[in-house]
């Protein structure tokens, strides 16, 4: 977290600010408590995208969507304006690091029984966005937060309709939404989109959680060379724990009739014995995270209301200043939920 700066509002909404979270493709994260005391998460859209009808009815579809998503393994939209001048959308602010930061930074690589849990979380994540009528499209590590209970999903910023096609939708022709490092072969190739395609970002994610690397390499030898592994090549396994590693490996074929369902996934990982009711039923982290994650929340607890913060609630009128990057810093190989050109 970091301090509000001269240029930040002190309200959005009916949500007063606390702290900046970070920033992404779609716009700037801030720590803010509602009027009964309820701890969120605000989101403001970047005002040039703001400025574009297109991206506002994307917006307005993509929350319309989100308010369908129950369960217990994401974060809930609580509350929205996508009409205001910089449109916004709060949703319940999940007190841990994301899974980014804690392998790429804080911990390293997790081991095999954290990362099966992980997989069951993950998946139980997904059923739910998937009952709601969204497929996520853009699971990645900084969007999968760590917490004492058990992963949970967060940004649907970039999801869309389970009948939405990339050639049928508000996503321009020529172009993909996504992060290159972990997306799905038909989003490469510009294919229609279905749940199988969650499903093979789950692979990816767990085969960084459990080796700290990609499973098709970094963007170092350029974007498109990157896609191209992804739609053409095996993926590299090597340090993924034998347990589990043939559970990841079907999750990243190419064809995605062949990739298990998420119910398999969750037979597959023995969730039954692992996770119930949005919490993993042991201790599931290393004893050095579950520290962490007690310091964390310390950090929220100690969170105060700023002090210049005297004025009347106003709306959202204009972007904060500042606030450059994600928390816990860029995913591997890419800027969150950035375009990218369709490969060939």
């Amino acid at each position: 977290m970091e301090k509000l700066g001269p240029g930040d509002l002190p309200r959005i909404g009916a949500y007063r600010l606390l702290a900046r979270l970070g920033a992404g493709g779609m716009g700037h994260v801030y720590l803010a408590r509602s009027e009964r005391g309820r701890t969120v998460a605000v989101k403001l859209v970047r005002e040039e995208l703001a400025a574009q009808e297109e991206f506002r009815e994307r917006f307005r579809q993509e929350v319309r969507s989100a308010r369908r998503v129950g369960g217990y393994w994401t974060a809930p939209v609580l509350d929205a304006d996508t009409e205001a001048p910089v449109p916004w959308v709060a949703t319940g602010y999940v007190a841990g690091p994301s899974l980014q930061q804690v392998v790429g930074h804080d911990h390293g690589a997790l081991p095999e029984r954290s990362v099966r849990i992980l997989a069951a979380g993950l998946a139980h994540a997904l059923k739910d966005i998937h009952a709601a009528g969204i497929v996520h499209r853009d699971l990645k590590p900084s969007n999968v937060l760590v917490t004492i209970d058990g992963p949970r999903v967060i940004d649907f910023g970039i999801a869309r309709a389970l009948e939405t096609v990339t050639d049928g939708g508000l996503t321009r022709t020529g172009a993909l939404v996504g992060s290159p490092g972990f997306m799905a072969p038909e989003q490469v190739r510009g294919d229609r989109i279905t749940p199988a395609c969650d499903v093979f970002c789950l692979g990816s994610v767990l085969a960084y959680a459990a080796t700290g690397a990609l499973p098709f390499g970094s963007a170092n030898s350029g974007v498109h060379a990157l896609m191209f592994r992804i739609a053409q090549e095996e993926p590299d396994l090597e340090g993924v724990p034998e347990g589990i590693a043939d559970l990841v490996r079907d999750c990243l074929r190419k064809d995605p009739a062949a990739r298990p369902t998420l119910d398999h996934v969750l037979e597959r990982t023995g969730a039954d014995d692992t996770v119930a009711d949005g919490r993993a039923l042991d201790p599931w982290l290393p004893s050095a995270l579950v520290a962490q994650l007690g310091r964390h929340a310390v950090r929220l607890l100690d969170a105060e209301n700023p002090e210049s913060d005297t004025a009347a609630r106003a709306p959202a009128g204009g972007p904060p200043a500042g606030g450059q990057g994600t928390p816990g810093g860029p995913d591997p190989d890419e800027r969150p939920g950035r375009a990218v050109p369709a490969a060939g």
